[in-house]
């Protein structure tokens, strides 16, 4: 249910435990992808790190690899003993030999220097493949650069070394080697230079990537900047002075962390389904098991209130909480049932006289209810000792209480409390049976107001209901077991409900009672409606004792009875009575004594506009 102005609140039970599990599934779903986010995000980042810095480690010995090459193929020259011989006396076949492009291509380098120990330049040449000619530009930027490098640093106690340099627009790896014997005798005689040109294709073979040299980073520090799809990896490369003169820049594909995403989204999307179908299975058995139970029961309840019949309800044999709630309210049924029915026997038994005496008698009958519930009210000790309970309650508010005691003390408190609800549902059935007979007294004196000016007002009534209601007075009537029968469907009649009820119980009464005169162990009473054109026929047979054909004409007569040590004789006769004042009749037909009898009502049929009314 909605009221405006109000946030949406569910009153049913179905609604509350849709709501809920909304709620749960809402909450769930938020907590496991939390916990799935913190888990696996964090996990495939750090992988991601470890792949960057695998890379940039692969990077750096790419780099140290490629000038180790130089380096080993300088120091061969740095030992050569020739090399050692010319730098004492310098001649131009050395020159031609070891400087000629041939030599220069077979060592893959593009240029060559030999420095003497003060530094100055013995010979220094740039050789370019693609013209076969040299290049004096980057001749000179070699020559720049011998010039503010410190090669014995370089050289170090290993006798040769290696680093990059800038030569104007290109990035070379050059390496340093001291120029001494191949025996290694004699004072070294200075330095021998070979320089390889770098290129983004040759760092691009070395790392199986498209990488670049980026000659304008100058930063020492490696650079990761991560992209959507891609992280963008920039490794120094370090020159003479240990600061970079460059970077080896290339792009490598997000997959780890990519991956990660996509595995997050899916266990999210599994979770998350898993949770949607375990919700799903839980509302559809929460539905059979809970909300279809208690909706056939709160069915039934309004079947019970608005027809005021009694009538049990099915059990289907289930052992569980709802199977005990339908036997119980089955039994609370019977005892209600039984409760009505000896009430009603009883107040026909005793009120069967016409005017204010079978007004008075109906009236203190129909009180009966009222009186037993009360007195059964006030004198029902409480299942639960409200004491004991209490005592429980508190010492469950302990917290050192152990687990064990807390436990029994949880259930003794759940069971005190499940027999006060029982308790308390059964004072309400009890309360329902005494306000409908508290009605039923006010209908009768309302009625008997009425009669005394003017006959009884008439309505629509169902005269199968109004039987069935009286069908207990047949079943308690003198202790003898008796087969009763009545029409299930509906058959409407122009009465007056109270009346027509009054006669329908006294004639039940008379042939309950003829039957347990008969002597028999045994009888049965057969009720039939017909509907004839306007007329409606409510016919009562039994199999009791039955009455002679020459005592029809007294039957209805005041104080005339079929039976000996009968009293009274008011009943039949206010039945005829009551009958009249309905416009209808009264008839009583019998095939002689002990063969039974047959009363006929009479009653006008509704038209069809007050059916529809």
């Amino acid at each position: 249910m909605w009221t405006p102005g109000r946030k949406f609140r569910p009153t049913s039970l179905g609604g509350k435990l849709v709501a809920i599990l909304t709620t749960v599934g809402l909450v769930g779903a938020l907590g496991i992808t939390m916990i799935l986010a913190l888990v696996i995000t964090p996990n495939f980042n750090a992988l991601e790190a470890k792949a960057n810095a695998g890379h940039i480690d692969r990077t750096r010995a790419a780099l140290t690899d490629y000038a180790n090459k130089i380096e080993s193929a300088v120091r061969d020259y740095g030992d050569w003993t020739q090399s050692y011989d010319y730098m004492a006396k310098p001649s131009a076949r050395f020159e031609q030999e070891s400087f000629s492009p041939l030599a220069m291509s077979n060592l893959s380098v593009q240029g060559m220097a030999y420095v003497r120990p003060d530094g100055s330049i013995q010979i220094a040449r740039w050789y370019d493949p693609a013209t076969g000619g040299g290049r004096e530009n980057l001749r000179a930027r070699l020559i720049e650069t011998i010039a503010r490098t410190d090669l014995s640093r370089i050289v170090g106690r290993e006798n040769s070394g290696r680093f990059y340099a800038r030569l104007g627009p290109v990035v070379a790896v050059i390496g340093v080697a001291q120029v001494r014997r191949s025996d290694g005798t004699g004072a070294p005689r200075g330095y021998v230079l070979m320089a390889r040109e770098f290129t983004s294709r040759q760092i691009s073979d070395l790392l199986q990537l498209d990488a670049t040299i980026d000659q304008s980073v100058h930063a020492d520090t490696e650079s990761v900047d991560k992209g959507a799809k891609n992280t963008t990896i920039g490794v120094p490369i370090p020159g003479a002075d240990g600061h970079a003169i460059a970077a080896a820049r290339f792009a490598v594909p997000r997959d780890v962390s990519m991956l990660g995403r996509r595995m997050l989204l899916l266990a999210v999307a599994g979770s998350t389904l898993l949770l949607l179908i375990v919700l799903m299975v839980l509302r559809r058995t929460l539905s059979s098991l809970v909300i279809v139970p208690l909706l056939g029961v709160e069915r039934h309840m309004e079947r019970v209130r608005v027809s005021g019949s009694l009538a049990l309800f099915d059990d289907d044999g289930r052992r569980d909480e709802f199977g005990s709630l339908v036997r119980s309210f089955n039994a609370m049924l019977s005892q209600l049932k039984d409760l009505r029915e000896q009430i009603e026997v009883q107040s026909f038994a005793l009120g069967r006289s016409e005017s204010a005496v079978a007004v008075m008698h109906n009236v203190r009958n129909a009180l009966n209810p009222i009186s037993t519930i009360l007195s059964q009210g006030i004198a029902q000790e409480p299942p639960i000792d409200r004491a004991t309970v209490e005592r429980a309650v508190a010492e469950l508010a302990k917290p050192d209480l152990p687990d064990a005691r807390r436990q029994k003390l949880t259930a003794f408190v759940a069971a005190a409390i499940s027999a006060e609800v029982a308790g308390r549902e059964t004072m309400r059935g009890e309360l329902a049976v005494g306000r409908e007979a508290m009605a039923h007294v006010l209908e009768i004196i309302g009625q008997q107001q009425a009669q005394s000016h003017e006959r009884p007002p008439l309505a629509v009534v169902d005269v199968s209901e109004i039987v069935a209601r009286n069908a207990s007075i047949a079943r308690y009537a003198q202790g003898t077991s008796i087969a009763f029968s009545f029409p299930g469907t509906a058959h409407l009649a122009l009465a007056n409900r109270v009346i027509l009820s009054q006669v329908i119980g006294n004639l039940l009464g008379n042939a309950a009672e003829a039957i347990a005169a008969s002597g028999a162990e045994g009888g049965s009473i057969d009720v039939t409606v017909r509907e004839e054109g306007r007329l409606v026929k409510i016919i009562i047979r039994d199999n009791g004792e039955g009455f002679n054909a020459d005592a029809a004409p007294s039957l209805f007569q005041r104080g005339f009875s079929t039976r000996e040590h009968k009293s009274g004789g008011l009943g039949l006769h206010w039945c005829a009575n009551s009958m009249t004042a309905m416009e209808g009749a009264l008839a009583l037909e019998s095939e002689g004594k002990g063969r039974g009898a047959v009363a006929t009502l009479t009653l006008k049929a509704p038209k069809a506009d007050a059916i529809a009314a």
